[in-house]
């Protein structure tokens, strides 16, 4: 009897407690935690707190770009891959050549509410490749200007009428290194990828390569325009061949005058000075005014699973961070620009934003200027960068000159893409 009396418990039981619905996991990996681990822990918590069902994990971050692909490209196939994973722009294309990833394309066609969510065309393209659209853009950036207002006015600069021009900043840039005291004028920060050459020869509005992608095309004026100006950083500006680190932590310290990076080092420097001076923004020079462009920096989100039950969730999250929220997180918690639009413009989210945080107007000014940042055709696209920075780092230690990095440059470049 009182086995027959525990099992009609059970049964009971059974019957009557709800039925929960089982958790989903969403495995993410992103890459430059220094940048996006702040805003990858809200946005997953406030995720979770609408989607009760879902779980992201995260797995440990890749210190840089290059280092997140090549994990993605060992992991490739293995119970290793992330569910997600944030990809740089410019390696976005390594991926589809190589047929890894999900075409996010049927579940946006599928997505009746997508259009009213703030993302534009101009915006998708910057994850589309031969009509896949590998990804969402979930930071975007461009490179801007950073200044100490302390060393400008002592260097008898004006820091409300900054120079617009390259031509302007030498001089006053070397005025400031003049201070003494171990004061720098300028930095650049050319090392790590091509991003910041990108940015001097699209703003001559030169291009990488040919239009079918066979000729290398940045070895003619605006290439040489573009190491030129970096020679003049070196000979007028009297920028030294500092290391990215050193670069960073002399302007947070308030030795060097003027310093030019992405938008995305915004909060981590407003941090990072913490009030010691005057911290200021403004727009990266163009040379060219009427084709002149600056670069798109950042990475889109990329969904890696095959698990068609799985799917349908990882797209959600996606959605969520590249949309209208997300957006709101990454610009105060980085920098970066708004990839939504409707984040940009609407109060919910960054509409009063910029009015009470002027510091994020530079690069928010510089969004019709943004192009793609080129992606190199074939399997050497890190050997490629890798290549452009080498040339750069002997061009800043004054060991060349601008003709011949130009020439060892593109030569080399040129034997790198596919025959």
């Amino acid at each position: 009897m009182k086995l027959i009396k525990s099992l009609a418990i059970a049964a009971f039981a059974a019957v009557a407690l709800p039925a929960y619905a089982e958790t989903t996991e969403i495995i993410v990996h992103y890459p430059m935690p220094n940048f996006f681990k702040g805003v990858m822990d809200t946005i997953s918590t406030e995720y979770m707190k609408q989607h009760p069902d879902v779980k992201i994990t995260f797995t440990s971050p890749s210190p840089t770009y290059e280092e997140g692909l090549q994990l993605m490209l060992r992991q490739a196939g293995t119970a290793e891959m992330p569910d997600v994973s944030f990809i740089g722009l410019n390696r976005l294309r390594v991926l589809a050549e190589r047929n890894i990833g999900t075409d996010l394309t049927p579940f946006i066609k599928a997505d009746s509410n997508f259009a009213n969510e703030g993302f534009s065309d101009r915006l998708l393209s910057l994850a589309r490749f031969n009509g896949k659209q590998m990804g969402l853009a979930f930071a975007t950036s461009n490179p801007i200007m950073y200044y100490n207002a302390d060393l400008v006015r002592k260097a008898g600069g004006d820091p409300d009428h900054m120079p617009t021009t390259w031509d302007e900043v030498f001089p006053l840039a070397a005025k400031i290194n003049a201070l003494g005291d171990g004061v720098i004028g300028m930095s650049y920060r050319w090392q790590g990828d091509d991003w910041m050459f990108s940015a001097l020869l699209f703003g001559h509005g030169g291009t990488v390569l040919s239009a079918d992608e066979k000729k290398v095309t940045f070895d003619g004026a605006e290439g040489l325009g573009a190491l030129k100006l970096i020679d003049r950083m070196v000979k007028e500006g009297k920028m030294p061949p500092l290391a990215s680190d050193a670069a960073v932590q002399g302007f947070n310290a308030g030795k060097i005058g003027i310093s030019f990076w992405t938008t995305g080092a915004l909060r981590g420097t407003i941090n990072g000075v913490g009030g010691k001076f005057d911290l200021r923004t403004g727009k990266m020079p163009v040379i060219d005014a009427t084709k002149g462009h600056l670069p798109t920096g950042g990475n889109a989100a990329v969904m890696f699973t095959t698990d068609a039950k799985k799917q349908q969730a990882v797209y959600d999250f996606i959605k969520f961070a590249a949309g209208p929220f997300g957006a709101s997180v990454v610009v105060p918690g980085t920098g970066y620009v708004p990839n939504n639009e409707l984040a940009a413009k609407d109060d919910r989210y960054l509409g009063k934003f910029y009015d009470a945080n002027p510091l994020f107007k530079a690069g928010l000014s510089q969004m019709d200027l943004m192009i793609p940042w080129y992606s190199f055709p074939g399997n050497n696209g890190v050997k490629v960068t890798q290549t452009i920075v080498d040339n750069l780092s002997v061009l800043v230690e004054q060991k060349t000159t601008p003709e011949e990095a130009l020439k060892t440059m593109s030569t080399e470049v040129q034997k790198l893409l596919p025959r």
